[in-house]
């Protein structure tokens, strides 16, 4: 019986020892998505992540014009030339009727 567990052992150490498989390349994936409630401003109607309408005909132009989203603190995003024309008339999210505070803005 012990002569069978030595053969066993040397087996399963065997085993061990030998690669399965050899990984030679590997790709990561990803996926991602922004953190906010809406994906198009609901003043000009935009994807969020294009230019507003303010600054569509200057952007086939200019390379340097940057388009940039305001975050509120509901989490509702527009863009920041949208959301500073809709303040001058009401203090208000267009969305959820909430005063107005700015969060963070950028990309």
């Amino acid at each position: 019986m012990s002569e069978k567990m030595d053969i066993d052992s040397e087996v399963v150490e065997e085993t061990r020892d030998k690669k399965r498989f050899e990984i030679k390349k590997w790709t990561a994936v990803a996926f991602w998505s922004w953190d906010i409630a809406v994906d198009n401003c609901a003043i000009c109607r935009n994807h969020i992540m294009e230019p507003c309408i303010e600054c569509q005909p200057n952007a086939m132009t200019e390379t340097d014009n940057e388009c940039v989203a305001a975050w509120g603190t509901c989490n509702h995003a527009f863009h920041l030339h949208c959301i500073n024309k809709w303040i001058k008339t009401r203090d208000a999210c267009p969305l959820d009727n909430q005063p107005w505070q700015l969060a963070r803005c950028g990309r």
